[in-house]
């Protein structure tokens, strides 16, 4: 991260969602950092659009190409028998870059460490860690990054923080669950899919009928949207956060569309970058927290727990959906981000020396490239021998148009010159082809230069063969389980006692 002038604040990663193709796209050209996103298998949003394999090696590569991080979520509870896909699943998105992973289950941590050591660990909200304990012991298992519960408080951040020395990651927009996140069961009890399976069925989003029992009888009577919580939006406390030292700043939504992902990253980069460039300076504007309010956020947003408002203020009470956004906003948003991928811009330099093969010198101009810094690179590749020309020499004008056809590419030419066509009189002679062929490859090298020089592991290592458990029902071994029983009570322990049941260990309570 990039210190600031302030030896005690550094930039942090601004983390946006991607539930689909266009919305990495979208978070991309809005400024975000990082993208997170989920596969086909093993994600906690398996109702989000999510990504084919092919467009994510894609989607990965392209990030990549302008310096953003891509992080994969596989943050489900994992079955044994789907143990042995997890790998196998894994793979191309390794090969094509990816940074990191975002996981809950303890197994497949230890799996993709043995497998992936190069691989970015990152402990999902979902493990709810709300202490620095629990951080220090991820950390230990290999762990870079956790991403704390939600619930808690600026303070206990900073706590954590200064605990662990682990990189944290927090939310800061977005819905809020009712319950711990990766410890609520309502879902599967009243809807029979679960959130730890990537299923869950927003129980907490309906009307509920709340009766207040007496002696008498029934009374005080509600309805409402009893455990519907109000969304986060900590847009006014980003000063706060970055003091607390959060590592990176977190967007929810993978389930919402590209206008969501796209609008509420630029409001955040805005801010962000407005922070760090005048702290004493920051004020919110009114008009860009009514943007970030209808843009699919619910009726009320507030700033979360982060100042302990863990009180009946943070449920909504009476309106669970999204409110609608204007169209004039969604199109705003989707001229400005979603008209397609940003293409980074290069100065072309062609050497066409008679008796010589013909050089092509492609360069990156970072100060043209406004929405992410990056170094400049250049690559430079030789073709055919460039010849004296016997009837029609090379133009200028025609050398230019044929580099200069990049579209398809992740490049714009800003700037072509071209050396050596009044070496003679006579001019020089190229092929068109071999024009055609020399931007090819020189925007086949550039590529490749930029992916080298960013810290991406793109490259697979030679990974270990992890002997994975039997998936044939019933177990060859049978091993003895041992039974613990605890008691609360005289009559209890005494009908144990008397029962043909054999306790290894019984636990006895404080017994009145």
């Amino acid at each position: 991260m990039q210190l600031l002038q302030q030896d005690r604040i550094r930039k942090p990663e601004l983390l946006a969602p991607a539930g689909s193709y266009e919305g990495m796209i979208g978070a991309i050209n809005a400024g975000a950092d990082a993208v997170y996103f989920g596969g086909s298998l093993f994600s906690a949003r398996a109702f989000a659009q999510n990504f084919s394999t092919e467009e994510a090696t894609d989607a990965i590569r392209y990030a990549a190409l302008h310096g953003v991080k891509t992080y994969l979520t596989i943050n489900t509870l994992v079955k044994e028998q789907e143990l042995g896909e997890l790998i196998p699943f894994l793979t191309p998105y390794v090969r094509a870059g990816l940074n990191g992973v975002i996981v809950q289950d303890l197994g497949v941590l230890a799996l993709v460490q043995e497998n992936f050591p190069e691989l970015e660990l990152h402990a999902s909200t979902q493990m709810a860690i709300s202490g620095k304990y629990g951080a220090l012991l991820l950390k230990r298992l290999g762990c870079v990054r956790v991403v704390p519960a939600r619930e808690l408080s600026l303070t206990e951040l900073k706590i954590m923080k200064e605990g662990s020395g682990v990189d944290l990651e927090a939310f800061i927009h977005g819905a809020m669950c009712y319950c711990y996140s990766g410890l609520c069961l309502f879902s599967s009890i009243i809807g029979g899919r679960s959130g730890n399976r990537g299923r869950c069925a927003q129980s907490c989003r309906l009307p509920y009928h709340l009766v207040e029992a007496s002696e008498a009888g029934r009374s005080k009577e509600k309805s409402g949207y009893l455990l519907s919580l109000k969304d986060l939006c900590a847009l006014p406390l980003l000063p706060e956060l970055m003091e607390a030292g959060i590592d990176s700043f977190k967007i929810e939504g993978r389930m919402k569309k590209p206008e969501y992902t796209a609008g509420v990253t630029a409001i955040y980069r805005k801010y962000i970058d407005l922070y760090l460039e005048d702290p004493a300076s920051f004020h919110v504007a009114k008009e860009d927290l009514s943007r970030l309010s209808s843009l699919y956020m619910r009726s009320q947003i507030e700033t979360g727990y982060y100042h302990r408002h863990n009180g009946r203020e943070m449920v909504t009470l009476s309106q669970p959906g999204y409110s609608g956004s204007s169209e004039t906003l969604l199109k705003e948003i989707r001229d400005l981000y979603l008209t397609g991928k940003k293409t980074i811009p290069v100065q072309m330099t062609a050497r066409l020396t008679i008796g010589k093969p013909a050089e092509l010198i492609l360069k990156t101009v970072s100060k043209e490239y406004s929405f992410q810094a990056m170094d400049e690179v250049s690559a430079s590749v030789r073709g055919e021998e460039v010849q004296e020309a016997k009837k029609a020499p090379l133009q200028e004008e025609q050398v230019i148009r044929s580099l200069k056809k990049l579209g398809g590419t992740n490049f714009h030419c800003i700037s072509c010159a071209v050396e050596g066509l009044t070496e003679n009189r006579t001019g020089v002679f190229l092929p068109s082809a071999a024009l055609n062929e020399l931007r090819r490859r020189a925007v086949a090298s550039l590529e490749e230069k930029i992916l080298l020089q960013k810290d991406n592991p793109t490259l697979p290592v030679e990974r270990k063969e992890v002997p994975l458990p039997s998936f044939h029902a019933g177990n060859e071994i049978v091993r003895k389980a041992n039974l613990h029983v605890s008691v609360e009570s005289e009559e209890q322990l005494s009908a144990l006692m008397r029962s043909p049941l054999k306790a290894d260990r019984i636990a006895i309570g404080v017994l009145p």
